[in-house]
Protein backbone atom coordinates (compact mmCIF):
# COMPACT_ATOMS: atom_id res chain seq x y z
CA UNK A 1 0.00 0.00 0.00
CA UNK A 2 1.17 3.19 -1.06
CA UNK A 3 1.69 6.36 1.28
CA UNK A 4 3.73 8.57 -0.62
CA UNK A 5 6.61 8.60 2.66
CA UNK A 6 3.82 9.20 5.16
CA UNK A 7 1.49 7.62 7.69
CA UNK A 8 -2.03 6.80 6.88
CA UNK A 9 -4.36 9.06 8.11
CA UNK A 10 -7.05 6.80 10.53
CA UNK A 11 -9.43 9.66 10.37
CA UNK A 12 -9.39 9.51 6.78
CA UNK A 13 -8.96 5.78 6.42
CA UNK A 14 -12.61 5.79 8.65
CA UNK A 15 -14.23 8.08 6.37
CA UNK A 16 -13.65 5.85 3.45
CA UNK A 17 -15.68 3.31 5.13
CA UNK A 18 -19.20 3.31 4.61
CA UNK A 19 -19.87 1.78 8.17
CA UNK A 20 -17.61 4.14 10.34
CA UNK A 21 -19.66 7.23 10.60
CA UNK A 22 -22.65 5.35 12.31
CA UNK A 23 -20.25 3.90 14.23
CA UNK A 24 -18.51 7.24 15.48
CA UNK A 25 -21.95 8.69 16.03
CA UNK A 26 -23.14 5.91 18.52
CA UNK A 27 -20.09 6.18 19.76
CA UNK A 28 -20.10 9.61 20.21
CA UNK A 29 -23.37 9.09 22.32
CA UNK A 30 -22.57 6.54 24.25
CA UNK A 31 -19.50 8.43 25.61
CA UNK A 32 -21.91 11.90 25.97
CA UNK A 33 -24.46 9.27 28.09
CA UNK A 34 -21.78 7.80 30.26
CA UNK A 35 -20.47 11.48 31.05
CA UNK A 36 -23.70 12.77 31.87
CA UNK A 37 -23.46 9.96 34.50
CA UNK A 38 -20.09 10.06 35.51
CA UNK A 39 -20.30 13.93 35.65
CA UNK A 40 -18.80 15.31 39.17
CA UNK A 41 -21.16 16.40 41.52
CA UNK A 42 -20.97 19.22 44.21
CA UNK A 43 -19.70 18.74 47.72
CA UNK A 44 -23.23 19.67 48.97
CA UNK A 45 -24.67 16.45 47.17
CA UNK A 46 -22.38 14.14 49.07
CA UNK A 47 -22.72 15.91 52.25
CA UNK A 48 -26.69 15.84 51.93
CA UNK A 49 -26.63 12.36 50.50
CA UNK A 50 -24.64 10.57 53.45
CA UNK A 51 -26.09 12.43 56.51
CA UNK A 52 -29.39 11.35 54.97
CA UNK A 53 -28.70 8.16 54.58
CA UNK A 54 -26.42 7.47 58.18
CA UNK A 55 -29.64 9.44 60.05
CA UNK A 56 -31.89 6.85 57.80
CA UNK A 57 -29.98 3.23 58.85
CA UNK A 58 -29.74 5.34 62.27
CA UNK A 59 -33.51 5.33 62.75
CA UNK A 60 -33.68 1.83 61.18
CA UNK A 61 -31.75 0.53 64.15
CA UNK A 62 -33.26 2.54 66.96
CA UNK A 63 -37.02 1.79 65.63
CA UNK A 64 -36.51 -1.56 65.72
CA UNK A 65 -35.06 -1.49 69.06
CA UNK A 66 -38.09 0.56 70.48
CA UNK A 67 -41.17 -1.12 68.93
CA UNK A 68 -39.41 -4.60 69.23
CA UNK A 69 -41.33 -5.23 73.25
CA UNK A 70 -44.20 -3.73 72.85
CA UNK A 71 -44.72 -5.64 69.19
CA UNK A 72 -44.06 -8.50 71.18
CA UNK A 73 -46.35 -7.91 73.73
CA UNK A 74 -49.20 -7.03 71.25
CA UNK A 75 -49.36 -10.46 69.82
CA UNK A 76 -47.10 -9.30 66.53
CA UNK A 77 -44.16 -10.29 64.95
CA UNK A 78 -40.92 -8.78 67.09
CA UNK A 79 -39.85 -7.17 64.27
CA UNK A 80 -42.99 -6.10 62.45
CA UNK A 81 -42.59 -2.41 63.25
CA UNK A 82 -38.67 -2.52 61.56
CA UNK A 83 -40.04 -4.25 58.62
CA UNK A 84 -42.60 -1.67 58.17
CA UNK A 85 -40.57 0.88 57.75
CA UNK A 86 -37.40 -0.69 56.10
CA UNK A 87 -39.98 -0.94 53.37
CA UNK A 88 -41.09 1.91 53.29
CA UNK A 89 -37.33 3.26 53.43
CA UNK A 90 -36.22 1.07 50.55
CA UNK A 91 -39.24 2.36 48.17
CA UNK A 92 -38.01 6.48 49.15
CA UNK A 93 -34.32 6.01 49.28
CA UNK A 94 -34.25 4.98 45.59
CA UNK A 95 -36.90 7.41 44.87
CA UNK A 96 -34.93 10.11 46.30
CA UNK A 97 -31.93 9.94 43.88
CA UNK A 98 -34.33 9.42 40.89
CA UNK A 99 -36.28 12.50 41.82
CA UNK A 100 -32.15 14.17 42.41
CA UNK A 101 -32.14 13.30 38.27
CA UNK A 102 -34.97 16.13 37.42
CA UNK A 103 -34.03 19.68 36.73
CA UNK A 104 -34.98 22.64 38.43
CA UNK A 105 -37.15 23.66 35.57
CA UNK A 106 -39.07 20.47 36.51
CA UNK A 107 -39.76 21.51 39.54
CA UNK A 108 -41.18 25.12 38.84
CA UNK A 109 -43.36 23.53 36.03
CA UNK A 110 -44.76 21.59 38.92
CA UNK A 111 -45.46 23.79 41.86
CA UNK A 112 -49.33 24.60 41.45
CA UNK A 113 -50.05 21.14 40.17
CA UNK A 114 -48.20 19.31 43.45
CA UNK A 115 -49.71 22.35 46.18
CA UNK A 116 -53.02 21.37 44.32
CA UNK A 117 -52.87 17.73 44.75
CA UNK A 118 -51.52 17.64 47.64
CA UNK A 119 -54.60 19.73 49.53
CA UNK A 120 -57.09 17.67 47.84
CA UNK A 121 -54.98 14.34 49.16
CA UNK A 122 -55.23 16.56 52.95
CA UNK A 123 -59.14 17.33 52.27
CA UNK A 124 -59.50 13.49 52.04
CA UNK A 125 -58.58 13.56 55.73
CA UNK A 126 -62.74 14.91 56.40
CA UNK A 127 -64.52 12.11 54.24
CA UNK A 128 -65.37 8.85 55.82
CA UNK A 129 -61.53 7.72 54.70
CA UNK A 130 -60.78 9.95 57.45
CA UNK A 131 -59.04 8.40 60.70
CA UNK A 132 -58.91 10.10 63.49
CA UNK A 133 -55.78 9.38 66.59
CA UNK A 134 -54.65 11.17 69.51
CA UNK A 135 -57.77 13.85 69.00
CA UNK A 136 -56.43 15.03 65.80
CA UNK A 137 -58.20 14.01 62.40
CA UNK A 138 -54.74 13.69 59.89
CA UNK A 139 -54.88 10.74 58.62
CA UNK A 140 -56.64 8.55 55.41
CA UNK A 141 -56.76 5.13 55.53
CA UNK A 142 -56.40 3.86 51.60
CA UNK A 143 -56.57 -0.15 50.61
CA UNK A 144 -56.06 -0.59 54.56
CA UNK A 145 -52.72 1.68 55.08
CA UNK A 146 -53.01 4.77 57.06
CA UNK A 147 -50.62 7.69 55.60
CA UNK A 148 -50.95 11.70 56.62
CA UNK A 149 -51.15 13.50 54.06
CA UNK A 150 -50.51 16.93 55.65
CA UNK A 151 -46.58 15.46 55.05
CA UNK A 152 -46.91 15.30 51.76
CA UNK A 153 -48.75 19.11 52.11
CA UNK A 154 -44.98 20.63 53.31
CA UNK A 155 -43.05 19.88 50.27
CA UNK A 156 -45.99 20.83 48.19
CA UNK A 157 -46.02 23.89 50.07
CA UNK A 158 -42.31 24.40 49.33
CA UNK A 159 -41.94 24.65 46.09
CA UNK A 160 -45.26 26.74 45.99
CA UNK A 161 -43.66 29.44 47.85
CA UNK A 162 -40.53 29.32 45.94
CA UNK A 163 -41.93 29.22 42.19
CA UNK A 164 -44.45 32.13 43.46
CA UNK A 165 -41.93 34.39 45.33
CA UNK A 166 -39.24 33.92 42.62
CA UNK A 167 -42.20 34.98 40.01
CA UNK A 168 -42.41 38.15 42.94
CA UNK A 169 -39.01 39.29 42.83
CA UNK A 170 -38.15 42.88 42.37
CA UNK A 171 -41.90 43.68 43.47
CA UNK A 172 -41.63 41.98 47.56
CA UNK A 173 -41.29 45.54 48.73
CA UNK A 174 -44.80 46.07 48.32
CA UNK A 175 -47.16 45.07 50.90
CA UNK A 176 -49.32 43.86 48.29
CA UNK A 177 -47.61 41.70 46.45
CA UNK A 178 -45.79 39.87 49.52
CA UNK A 179 -49.44 39.56 50.48
CA UNK A 180 -50.86 38.50 46.96
CA UNK A 181 -50.83 35.07 46.65
CA UNK A 182 -48.67 33.83 49.38
CA UNK A 183 -50.84 35.51 52.24
CA UNK A 184 -54.20 33.53 51.61
CA UNK A 185 -52.89 30.37 50.01
CA UNK A 186 -50.76 30.28 53.53
CA UNK A 187 -53.94 30.41 54.78
CA UNK A 188 -55.59 27.78 53.44
CA UNK A 189 -52.73 25.59 53.48
CA UNK A 190 -52.39 25.87 57.34
CA UNK A 191 -56.20 26.01 57.97
CA UNK A 192 -57.01 22.43 56.15
CA UNK A 193 -54.49 20.79 58.90
CA UNK A 194 -55.72 22.86 61.78
CA UNK A 195 -59.34 21.86 61.14
CA UNK A 196 -58.04 18.09 61.97
CA UNK A 197 -56.68 19.90 64.89
CA UNK A 198 -53.02 19.17 63.93
CA UNK A 199 -51.36 22.25 65.74
CA UNK A 200 -47.72 21.07 65.44
CA UNK A 201 -47.96 20.03 61.73
CA UNK A 202 -49.89 23.81 61.13
CA UNK A 203 -46.74 25.13 63.10
CA UNK A 204 -44.50 23.76 61.20
CA UNK A 205 -46.17 25.65 58.00
CA UNK A 206 -46.08 28.10 59.53
CA UNK A 207 -42.14 27.80 59.73
CA UNK A 208 -41.93 27.40 56.10
CA UNK A 209 -44.17 30.12 55.41
CA UNK A 210 -41.53 32.68 57.08
CA UNK A 211 -38.34 30.89 56.37
CA UNK A 212 -39.22 31.67 52.31
CA UNK A 213 -40.58 34.84 52.96
CA UNK A 214 -37.02 35.56 54.42
CA UNK A 215 -34.93 33.72 51.79
CA UNK A 216 -36.79 36.30 49.47
CA UNK A 217 -35.50 38.88 50.73
CA UNK A 218 -38.69 40.58 52.16
CA UNK A 219 -37.74 43.27 54.46
CA UNK A 220 -37.91 42.25 57.99
CA UNK A 221 -40.62 44.96 59.10
CA UNK A 222 -43.04 43.43 57.06
CA UNK A 223 -42.41 40.13 59.06
CA UNK A 224 -44.46 41.70 62.10
CA UNK A 225 -48.01 41.22 61.04
CA UNK A 226 -47.18 37.75 59.93
CA UNK A 227 -45.37 36.84 63.06
CA UNK A 228 -48.31 38.51 65.56
CA UNK A 229 -50.86 36.88 63.33
CA UNK A 230 -49.19 33.67 63.90
CA UNK A 231 -48.76 34.31 67.79
CA UNK A 232 -52.40 35.55 67.53
CA UNK A 233 -53.65 32.39 66.15
CA UNK A 234 -51.72 29.75 68.43
CA UNK A 235 -52.63 31.17 71.20
CA UNK A 236 -56.90 31.02 70.25
CA UNK A 237 -55.77 27.73 69.62
CA UNK A 238 -54.76 26.96 72.20
CA UNK A 239 -57.57 28.86 74.34
CA UNK A 240 -60.86 27.47 72.77
CA UNK A 241 -59.44 23.83 72.95
CA UNK A 242 -59.71 22.22 76.24
CA UNK A 243 -57.87 19.57 75.28
CA UNK A 244 -54.50 21.53 74.13
CA UNK A 245 -54.83 24.04 77.18
CA UNK A 246 -54.29 20.89 79.44
CA UNK A 247 -51.38 19.96 77.47
CA UNK A 248 -50.02 22.94 77.95
CA UNK A 249 -51.06 23.41 81.79
CA UNK A 250 -49.05 19.82 82.37
CA UNK A 251 -46.46 21.12 80.38
CA UNK A 252 -46.15 24.38 83.12
CA UNK A 253 -46.84 21.46 85.95
CA UNK A 254 -43.67 20.38 87.02
CA UNK A 255 -44.23 17.80 89.64
CA UNK A 256 -47.69 16.54 91.10
CA UNK A 257 -48.82 13.35 91.34
CA UNK A 258 -52.56 13.94 89.40
CA UNK A 259 -50.49 15.10 86.67
CA UNK A 260 -48.11 12.05 86.16
CA UNK A 261 -50.69 9.93 86.14
CA UNK A 262 -52.54 11.88 83.21
CA UNK A 263 -50.82 14.27 80.71
CA UNK A 264 -47.33 13.90 82.49
CA UNK A 265 -46.79 10.37 82.37
CA UNK A 266 -44.94 9.94 79.22
CA UNK A 267 -43.13 13.87 78.89
CA UNK A 268 -41.81 12.98 82.52
CA UNK A 269 -40.63 9.29 81.46
CA UNK A 270 -39.17 10.88 78.17
CA UNK A 271 -37.17 13.00 80.34
CA UNK A 272 -36.39 10.49 82.83
CA UNK A 273 -35.45 7.88 80.13
CA UNK A 274 -32.41 10.82 78.94
CA UNK A 275 -31.28 11.14 82.27
CA UNK A 276 -31.01 7.23 82.85
CA UNK A 277 -28.44 6.77 80.11
CA UNK A 278 -25.66 8.87 81.19
CA UNK A 279 -23.06 9.51 78.83
CA UNK A 280 -22.23 6.10 77.30
CA UNK A 281 -25.93 4.66 77.88
CA UNK A 282 -27.08 1.31 78.91
CA UNK A 283 -26.04 -0.61 75.88
CA UNK A 284 -28.22 -0.66 72.16
CA UNK A 285 -31.18 -2.54 73.05
CA UNK A 286 -31.28 -1.87 77.05
CA UNK A 287 -33.75 0.64 77.60
CA UNK A 288 -36.29 0.11 80.30
CA UNK A 289 -38.55 3.24 79.51
CA UNK A 290 -39.90 1.05 76.05
CA UNK A 291 -41.37 -0.97 78.00
CA UNK A 292 -44.83 0.39 78.08
CA UNK A 293 -43.50 3.84 80.13
CA UNK A 294 -43.19 5.65 76.56
CA UNK A 295 -46.48 5.03 74.64
CA UNK A 296 -44.81 6.92 71.46
CA UNK A 297 -41.26 5.39 72.01
CA UNK A 298 -40.58 3.99 68.59
CA UNK A 299 -42.56 7.53 67.21
CA UNK A 300 -42.22 10.87 69.16
CA UNK A 301 -40.40 10.12 71.86
CA UNK A 302 -37.43 8.12 69.85
CA UNK A 303 -35.01 10.53 71.16
CA UNK A 304 -35.41 9.44 74.50
CA UNK A 305 -34.81 5.84 73.86
CA UNK A 306 -31.71 7.20 71.94
CA UNK A 307 -30.36 8.60 74.99
CA UNK A 308 -30.94 6.00 76.97
CA UNK A 309 -29.80 3.17 75.37
CA UNK A 310 -26.98 5.12 73.73
CA UNK A 311 -26.35 7.92 76.15
CA UNK A 312 -25.18 11.48 75.84
CA UNK A 313 -23.07 9.98 73.10
CA UNK A 314 -25.53 8.90 70.79
CA UNK A 315 -27.58 11.99 70.88
CA UNK A 316 -24.49 14.12 70.47
CA UNK A 317 -23.92 11.82 67.22
CA UNK A 318 -27.75 12.58 65.96
CA UNK A 319 -27.67 16.04 66.82
CA UNK A 320 -24.03 16.26 64.65
CA UNK A 321 -25.67 14.78 61.53
CA UNK A 322 -28.47 16.84 61.72
CA UNK A 323 -25.59 19.86 61.81
CA UNK A 324 -24.20 18.89 58.71
CA UNK A 325 -27.03 18.31 56.77
CA UNK A 326 -27.39 22.07 57.98
CA UNK A 327 -24.05 22.88 56.96
CA UNK A 328 -24.74 21.38 53.27
CA UNK A 329 -28.27 22.88 52.53
CA UNK A 330 -27.71 26.13 53.77
CA UNK A 331 -24.23 25.82 51.46
CA UNK A 332 -26.80 25.32 48.45
CA UNK A 333 -28.90 28.67 49.67
CA UNK A 334 -25.84 30.26 49.62
CA UNK A 335 -24.24 29.35 46.32
CA UNK A 336 -26.85 29.31 44.11
CA UNK A 337 -27.75 32.03 41.78
CA UNK A 338 -31.87 30.97 40.76
CA UNK A 339 -34.12 32.76 43.45
CA UNK A 340 -36.62 29.73 42.98
CA UNK A 341 -33.39 27.27 44.63
CA UNK A 342 -32.79 29.90 47.48
CA UNK A 343 -36.26 30.03 48.60
CA UNK A 344 -36.90 26.86 48.32
CA UNK A 345 -34.22 25.10 49.67
CA UNK A 346 -34.67 27.34 52.45
CA UNK A 347 -37.89 26.43 53.33
CA UNK A 348 -37.31 22.88 53.10
CA UNK A 349 -33.90 22.87 55.15
CA UNK A 350 -36.70 25.08 57.82
CA UNK A 351 -39.16 23.03 57.60
CA UNK A 352 -36.34 19.57 58.75
CA UNK A 353 -34.37 21.45 61.11
CA UNK A 354 -37.15 23.35 62.82
CA UNK A 355 -39.19 19.77 62.81
CA UNK A 356 -36.27 18.21 64.44
CA UNK A 357 -35.74 20.87 66.93
CA UNK A 358 -39.22 20.90 67.85
CA UNK A 359 -39.38 17.20 68.73
CA UNK A 360 -36.35 17.18 70.76
CA UNK A 361 -37.65 20.21 72.74
CA UNK A 362 -40.30 17.90 73.07
CA UNK A 363 -38.53 15.20 74.92
CA UNK A 364 -36.42 17.98 77.03
CA UNK A 365 -39.86 19.36 78.34
CA UNK A 366 -38.48 22.86 76.67
CA UNK A 367 -42.04 22.44 74.45
CA UNK A 368 -45.41 21.01 75.53
CA UNK A 369 -46.28 17.80 73.35
CA UNK A 370 -47.42 18.88 69.87
CA UNK A 371 -46.88 15.23 68.20
CA UNK A 372 -44.25 16.45 65.90
CA UNK A 373 -42.36 13.15 64.92
CA UNK A 374 -38.56 13.22 64.29
CA UNK A 375 -37.05 13.51 60.55
CA UNK A 376 -35.27 10.18 59.13
CA UNK A 377 -35.61 8.45 62.64
CA UNK A 378 -39.01 8.24 63.61
CA UNK A 379 -41.94 5.56 62.96
CA UNK A 380 -43.83 6.36 60.24
CA UNK A 381 -43.87 5.72 56.79
CA UNK A 382 -45.61 8.85 55.50
CA UNK A 383 -43.11 11.32 57.25
CA UNK A 384 -40.24 9.24 56.01
CA UNK A 385 -41.18 9.26 52.35
CA UNK A 386 -41.86 12.79 52.40
CA UNK A 387 -38.66 13.97 54.30
CA UNK A 388 -36.55 11.59 51.51
CA UNK A 389 -38.47 13.46 48.94
CA UNK A 390 -37.78 16.55 50.12
CA UNK A 391 -33.75 15.39 50.30
CA UNK A 392 -34.24 14.23 47.06
CA UNK A 393 -35.40 17.98 45.89
CA UNK A 394 -32.57 19.51 47.57
CA UNK A 395 -29.77 16.95 45.75
CA UNK A 396 -31.46 17.80 42.98
CA UNK A 397 -30.66 21.61 43.40
CA UNK A 398 -27.27 20.33 44.82
CA UNK A 399 -26.38 19.13 40.77
CA UNK A 400 -27.55 22.34 39.50
CA UNK A 401 -24.22 24.13 41.43
CA UNK A 402 -21.02 24.89 39.64
CA UNK A 403 -18.63 21.80 40.94
CA UNK A 404 -15.68 23.58 42.77
CA UNK A 405 -12.34 22.58 41.27
CA UNK A 406 -8.99 23.58 42.68
CA UNK A 407 -7.57 25.73 41.00
CA UNK A 408 -4.21 24.52 38.71
CA UNK A 409 -0.86 24.96 39.61
CA UNK A 410 0.53 28.53 38.64
CA UNK A 411 3.64 28.66 36.28
CA UNK A 412 6.02 29.97 38.91
CA UNK A 413 4.85 26.89 41.37
CA UNK A 414 5.76 24.64 38.62
CA UNK A 415 9.25 26.17 37.71
CA UNK A 416 10.36 25.82 41.77
CA UNK A 417 9.23 22.19 41.52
Amino acid sequence: MATNGRNPDPEVGAAADPVTPKSRTSGWAARVSLGRVLTPVASEFLLLAGTTLALTVFGLVMVLSASSANDTAAGLGAYDSFWRQGTFALIAVPLMFVISRFSVAFFKRIAWLALIAALVLQMLVFTPLGVESGGNRNWVSIAGQNLQPSEFLKLALCLWLGFTLWRQQGLLDSWKHMFWPTVPVAIVVIGSVLLGSDLGTAMVLVLIVLAALFFAGVRLRMFIIPVLLGVFAVAALAITSPDRMRRIMSFLDTGSLACYTEDCFQPLHGVWGLAGGGIFGLGLGNSREKYDWLPAAANDYIFAIVGEELGLIGCIVVLALFGLFAVGAFRIVRRTDDPFVRIASGAITVWILGQALINIGVVLRVFPVLGVPLPFMSAGGTSLISVLLAVGVLLAFARSLPVETPAPPSREKVARR
